[in-house]
């Protein structure tokens, strides 16, 4: 890590651990348009981990020295400092207890990044192509790090899930696909032809890898922890859920309050239900949409008509309830390349808004996509949703700091803004029929069960005596599955691949409610302090410009504005 001057304050000592952060993670550098970071990638191996725990530690300490200088308590440096702290606090706390040394998910995982991290390495220029070929080289390495990590698990007796196992496996199967057509292949296949062989060789090279990743997860590891739980119990659940909520949560409180919001949704969906089908339920209801209502037909149709969805919404907002620089109002539709998660996802634009934001659909094999299911969910993932917060703070870095705007991301932050947004769509007039309505509320209420099972699950909590389904009964994944299934109008794949999700990732699938919560609460207590003069507006440009929080501090600053 680079010196920081003893007169550096809390920005200063957060910008330097980025810089020292993406050496050592050049996937994140990546992400942030750094050129040199594109040839490399991180140490997945137990020393890397402890490298970057070292850089944490060290970076507390500096920060302790900058939070005593004069100037530390005005409100940039006050709000950096407090979620730099709480960041690598949380951080450090989920690597002492060695979480990486059993990371399997479905969604999750240092290979999911590694083959990730192609989607957005620039690919325009043939020496754009020579680093792609030198990043390729590094896989191997990469994966071989990430599996003495398993393996170092597997010697200690901690294990991965086996439900996220199984599923990784038969993800893996797909990158590797028959050895001449796997993701690295397909990638490559656009390359110039002055590098072919060099590409062809270092896919082919990158493919081996990861069939000998997926061999041996087959082979060894499934077998090794084949009886043992998926879940993860209360204390390691209390763990992750600081890390991604940015608190620690009352987690019976916000059990009960998942509760509370499923009973609100479900009347709200009967009374929207009726109006696409009388007399039917809402799952029947979304079941007729899916054979009856409108659809988008082709992949390529709907890419471009989600295109036109955020550029519809983005004339729409601007000037009106947002104002929005002109890289802000720059966002793609793309196509996810297959073999990931079932859930579309959004990836943020570089540090200079060279590669824009992106919004991402995993089509799952289908040519015919629901309405329903898509327009709110890209309110989320794209417009006013994730790119107008993320692109946003990227646009603002020099008033925040470069942790604030890049690395320094809190996932219910996020998550709570990204379904505010789909909240306030809704409010503004957006979903005008009954048909996007019953969508938009599907959605949330899928966001509803997440905290419901997923707190359920981890915390083994008995399922309410006043259910209906299931009272009494203590939480299994089985009965989540269940449950899930029996409240969401998507497909059985799509619920099968969340609940893995949740299993191998916990405590972050609660944020979209709890983090929802929190910007709706903040947003009414500025309404209550402005009163009449109180402007939307001003307050979603400010709430957007200040940067990430954690749920601890989120209320409280919003409430300010």
């Amino acid at each position: 890590m680079s010196d920081t001057p003893s007169s550096a304050l809390p920005r200063q000592v957060a910008d330097t651990y980025v810089d020292a952060f993406i050496e050592l993670d050049p996937i994140s550098g990546t992400y942030l348009g750094v050129a040199e970071s594109s040839r490399r990638l991180p140490d997945f191996s137990p020393a890397g981990q402890e490298a970057l725990a070292a850089l944490a530690r060290t970076t507390l300490a500096r920060l302790d020295r900058a939070e005593q200088l004069p100037g530390a308590a005005e409100d940039a440096e006050r709000r950096c400092g407090r979620l730099l702290r709480e960041r690598l606090t949380a951080e450090l706390a989920v690597h002492e207890a060695d979480e990486a040394l059993r990371a399997v998910s479905n969604l999750h995982s240092p290979a999911h990044s590694i083959r990730e991290v192609f989607t957005v390495t620039p690919t325009e220029t043939d020496e754009d192509w020579a680093a792609v070929v030198e990043r390729l080289k590094a896989v191997p390495a990469a994966l071989s790090g990430y599996r003495e990590s398993l393996a170092l698990g597997l010697e200690r007796k901690l294990y991965g899930g086996p439900r996220a196992a199984t599923t990784f496996i038969g993800q893996l199967d797909e990158w590797v696909g028959d050895g001449t057509t796997g993701f690295f292949q397909d990638f490559t296949a656009a390359g110039p032809r002055t590098l072919r062989t060099e590409l062809d060789a270092a896919a082919a090279q990158a493919t081996r890898s990861l069939e000998e990743l997926r061999d041996w997860m087959r082979e060894v590891y499934a077998p090794a922890i084949e009886g043992e739980p998926d879940t993860v119990g209360r204390e390691r659940y209390a763990r992750w859920s600081r890390y991604f909520n940015g608190t620690d949560l009352d987690l019976d409180e916000a059990y009960a309050y998942g509760w509370s919001e499923y009973h609100r949704l479900l009347a709200e969906m009967r009374t929207e239900a009726e109006k696409v089908l009388p007399g039917a339920g809402p799952w029947e209801a979304l079941a007729h949409l899916d054979v009856h209502g409108k659809h988008i037909e082709g992949v390529d149709e709907v890419q471009a008509w989600l295109q036109g969805l955020m550029d519809e919404a983005i004339e729409a907002l601007d000037g009106t309830h947002f104002e929005l620089a002109e890289r802000v109002r720059r966002v793609e539709s793309r196509i996810a390349p297959p073999g990931g998660a079932a859930a579309p996802y959004y990836t943020g634009p570089s540090e200079d808004f060279s590669r824009p934001g992106r919004t991402w659909l995993p089509t799952m094999g289908e040519t015919r996509f629901p309405v329903y299911d898509l327009v709110s969910t890209w309110y989320h993932e794209g417009v006013p949703g994730h790119h107008l917060q993320l692109a946003q703070w990227a646009h603002v870095a020099e008033s925040l700091s470069r942790y604030q705007a890049s690395i320094g991301m809190v996932s219910a932050n996020a998550e709570g803004w990204a379904l505010y947004a789909e909240r306030l769509m809704d409010e503004l007039g957006f979903l005008p029929d009954a048909e996007r309505r019953l969508g938009y509320l599907d959605a949330q209420m899928m966001r509803a069960c997440r905290v419901i099972v997923d707190i359920g699950m981890h915390a083994e909590l008995d399922i309410p005596a006043e259910s209906p389904f299931h009272p009494g009964e203590r939480w299994t994944p089985e009965l989540a599955q269940e449950f899930f299934g029996n409240h969401s109008g998507r497909p059985a794949d799509f619920v099968e691949s969340e609940l893995t999700r949740y299993l191998s990732m916990p405590g972050q699938a609660i944020g979209y409610k709890l983090g929802e919560r929190a910007w709706l609460l903040g947003r009414e207590n500025a309404r209550a302090a402005h009163g009449d003069a109180f402007d939307l507006k001003s307050w979603h440009m400010a709430a957007l410009s200040q940067g990430p929080l954690g749920l601890d501090d989120l209320v409280d600053e919003l409430s300010k504005l």
